[in-house]
């Protein structure tokens, strides 16, 4: 008589909610995902910048810096260049800092920010 094989599934396939290494946790663009960074940055554009700078322990220059973020994407190996932050916080200085607060939240959130 055969002895029929039971196979017992130990591990189940599961989706990380952990940050994707080396990514931004959201897109340069995506300022409406969350909806509080992206009205503090359009009304208290020097304000939210404090925050960032304060949360990466650093000098607050109530502006997003090229350094700030640099610093941000080689910290947590995002790739990226100084030509490329420098590009977007002049097209786009208000969504460049709102994608930097975003990430730090994330990151928070998921205790994964030093």
């Amino acid at each position: 008589m055969a002895m029929a094989s039971h196979h017992m599934i130990t591990v189940q396939p599961h989706f990380s909610a952990a940050p994707r290494a080396g990514e931004w946790q959201t897109g340069l663009l995506d300022c409406c995902s969350d909806f509080s960074v992206c009205i503090c940055g359009a009304f208290c554009f020097g304000c939210l910048g404090c925050q960032v700078a304060g949360a990466m322990d650093e000098f607050c220059l109530c502006s997003p810096s090229v350094a700030i973020r640099t610093l941000y994407h080689t910290r947590y190996n995002i790739p990226g260049s100084i030509l490329g932050d420098f590009i977007s916080l002049v097209c786009c200085p208000m969504c460049a800092l709102c994608q930097l607060k975003r990430d730090i939240n994330r990151r928070k959130e998921l205790g994964v920010f030093w």
